[in-house]
C-alpha cells in the first residue's frame, strides 16, 4: 500500500471516530514547518525553524509589532536615565515557567547575558555593559558607558537570536554549547518525551500563560492561545505534504512549493496565500577564511557569473510576481532599500570575466566544499544551480548533499574545509530582518564576531556605525548607500535574489496571519 492510499484510508475512517477523539483532533493544530527540529536552542544558533519553535516557548521582555516597532511584552514599563546611560526594567507581575517556578529579574539577567554573547545586537550591547543585575524580584538595571538608543529594539527584535528569557540554571550554559532543558514562559510548553528529531516536535498549551491585553500583533500584544495542543510533523518531501494537506491529515504547511500552489488552490477546502509580503532574500554564503574565497577576487568572481534569475526561478518557478532581482542587501520596498554599487549583479553574465578573476586569485582546482541541504526545497534550488555554475566556471566541486539540521551544525565549524569546515552553503533571510542593519546579521562584517563565513570588512562596518549615529533619515540613507557598495565591492555574501513565498492551510483554520514567523497564538480550528 503507498502512501496516497493510506492517507485516503486515514481520511475515511476519521467520519468514524469516536466523539471525545474528534473534540481532541478539534484543539488539535497540526503543523508542517519549513524543516527539521534538529536541535532545540534558541541562542546557539541562528536557524528560523529553531526560531519559529522557540516563540512558543521562550517569551522576550519586548516584541516588535507588524510595524516592527518595539512593545512591552514580559516588561511591565522600563526608564532609562536622562543621559542614557542606566536603563531600569520592571516585569510583569505573575509570569511564570512551565516549572511553575516564578519569573525573576536575576533569570532575565543571565538570559541577556547568554544572548549578548552571540546575536549582534547583543554584542554592541555587552561592549558598552558597564553592570547588569537584579535590584529586586520584578527589577534589574543595565548600566552603559555610553548611551544605545535602540535597546528596546534590541531586547524585542524578531530575528535571531532573539532575546529570549529562561530560567537561570538554564541561561547559565556556555552560550556556545547547547542547552539540554527546554523550559520557557511562553504561551506552549515543550512536550519533550514526544520530541523525535526528524519526525515530530509537540508544544502544549501553557495554562499558566497570563496574557497582555492588547490585541496581538506579531511578537506584541497578548498571545492567546485557542488550541491545546501544536504538532510539528517533518514532511521533507513536497509531495508527501502536499498530499497530507488535502487529505486533511495536516492542517497547516509553512512553506510549500511555488510549483504546487495551482494543486492546492484546485481543492475547495484548501487555501493558500503569500506567506510574509516583506519576503525573503535568498543567501549564497560564503568563508571568508580559506581558500579560495579569502580572496576577494574568488568572491567577485561569483558575483560577475551568477545569475539571480536562475535561482529565483529554481526556488519559485515561472510565476514573475514572486521575485526581483536584488542588486543589493536590502529589502525592496522599505525606506533604506538602494542599488548603490550594485551594477556587478546587472546585465549579461561575464563567465570569462569570472574565470580570469580565479586564476588570478590563485584557484587551482582545489575543491569548492558546498553544503546543500537537501530537505529545504530553497536551499536544494540554490545548491543546484550554485554546483552547475561552478562547473561552468571550471571549478572542482564537492557537493555535500545533507539535510538543514547537519548544515546547521557543519557551517560553525571554522576548520578547513578538508578537515570538516566548508566553503559555501545556503540560506535566505527574512525581509522584515532586513531593513536595516540594527537585526540584519548577515550584513555584518565584523570578523569572528561575524555570522558564519564571519567576514572581516572594516569600510563596511564603517557604514554600519554611521547608521547608528545617522540624525535624521536622510543620512541613515546616505550610510546604508555606502554599506551596501562596501558589501558588494568586498562581497559580504553573494545575495541571490528577491522572493515571495505562500503558505497553505485548510479552511476550518482561521487566524493565521502574514508575518516572517508562523505564530500559533490566534490560530483556532473549527
Amino acid at each position: 500500500m503507498n502512501r496516497r492510499d493510506v492517507l485516503a484510508l486515514g481520511a475515511a475512517s476519521a467520519f468514524s471516530a469516536p466523539a471525545l477523539a474528534q473534540n481532541a483532533a478539534a484543539r488539535t493544530l497540526r503543523f508542517v514547518p519549513q524543516a527539521n527540529l534538529a536541535n532545540f536552542d534558541p541562542i546557539w544558533g541562528t536557524q528560523y525553524v529553531v526560531r519559529n519553535a522557540s516563540v512558543n516557548v521562550w517569551d522576550t521582555l519586548y516584541g516588535v509589532d507588524s510595524d516592527l516597532m518595539p512593545q512591552r511584552q514580559m516588561a511591565e514599563g522600563e526608564e532609562v536615565s536622562s543621559d542614557g546611560l542606566t536603563w531600569t526594567f520592571k516585569l510583569r507581575s505573575g509570569l511564570k515557567f512551565h516549572d511553575n517556578e516564578p519569573v525573576l529579574a536575576k533569570d532575565c539577567v543571565q538570559s541577556l547575558k547568554r544572548w549578548m554573547a552571540r546575536d549582534t545586537m547583543g554584542l554592541m550591547i555587552r561592549d558598552l555593559l558597564v553592570d547588569i543585575s537584579a535590584v529586586d524580584d520584578r527589577t534589574f538595571k543595565i548600566v552603559l558607558r555610553s548611551p544605545y538608543p535602540k535597546m528596546l529594539y534590541a531586547l524585542g527584535k524578531n530575528n535571531s537570536p532573539m532575546a529570549f528569557i529562561m530560567p537561570e540554571r538554564i541561561a547559565r550554559t556556555d552560550p556556545f554549547q547547547q542547552i539540554s532543558e527546554y523550559i520557557g514562559s511562553g504561551p506552549f510548553r515543550f512536550v519533550r518525551n514526544e520530541w523525535v528529531p526528524g519526525a515530530k516536535a509537540v508544544f502544549q498549551k501553557f495554562d499558566g500563560y497570563v496574557p497582555r491585553d492588547e490585541p496581538a500583533n506579531w511578537l506584541a500584544g497578548g498571545k492567546r492561545v485557542l488550541i491545546d495542543r501544536l504538532e510539528w510533523t517533518v514532511m521533507p518531501d513536497p509531495a508527501t505534504a502536499a498530499a497530507a494537506l488535502q487529505s486533511g491529515e495536516v492542517d497547516w504547511w509553512e512553506n510549500p512549493l511555488s510549483d504546487l500552489i495551482p494543486v492546492l488552490r484546485r481543492n475547495r477546502n484548501i487555501r493558500t496565500d503569500i506567506a510574509d509580503p516583506l519576503g525573503n532574500i535568498g543567501t549564497m554564503r560564503l568563508n571568508h577564511l580559506h581558500p579560495p574565497f579569502n580572496d576577494v577576487r574568488a568572491r567577485r568572481a561569483l558575483l560577475m557569473a551568477m545569475s539571480q534569475e536562475d535561482y529565483m526561478r529554481a526556488v519559485v518557478g515561472s510565476d514573475d510576481n514572486l521575485w526581483k532581482a536584488l542588486p543589493g542587501f536590502f529589502t525592496p520596498g522599505t525606506s533604506l532599500y538602494t542599488e548603490e554599487g550594485g551594477e556587478v549583479l546587472k546585465g549579461p553574465r561575464d563567465l570569462e570575466g569570472a574565470k580570469r578573476l580565479l586564476r588570478e586569485a590563485g584557484y587551482t582546482n582545489q575543491p569548492v566544499v558546498v553544503l546543500a541541504a537537501q530537505d529545504q526545497p530553497i536551499t536544494k534550488a540554490f545548491g543546484d544551480v550554485t554546483a552547475d555554475l561552478l562547473k561552468r566556471l571550471g571549478m572542482n566541486v564537492d557537493f555535500v548533499a545533507t539535510d538543514w539540521g547537519t548544515v546547521g551544525q557543519r557551517r560553525a565549524v571554522k576548520a578547513p574545509p578538508a578537515q570538516g569546515g566548508w566553503n559555501i552553503f545556503f540560506s535566505w533571510h527574512a525581509g522584515a530582518d532586513c531593513t536595516n542593519p540594527a537585526a540584519y546579521q548577515a550584513i555584518r562584517a565584523t570578523g569572528d564576531g561575524a555570522w558564519f563565513g564571519w567576514p572581516n570588512i572594516p569600510e563596511a562596518e564603517a557604514k554600519v556605525a554611521e547608521w547608528y549615529a545617522a540624525p535624521n533619515l536622510d543620512a541613515e540613507k546616505a550610510a546604508i548607500r555606502g554599506l551596501n557598495r562596501a558589501s558588494l565591492e568586498h562581497v559580504t555574501y553573494a545575495p541571490t535574489g528577491f522572493f515571495l513565498g505562500y503558505t497553505a492551510w485548510r479552511s476550518n483554520i482561521s487566524g493565521i496571519v502574514k508575518a516572517p514567523v508562523p505564530f500559533a497564538w490566534g490560530v483556532s480550528k473549527s
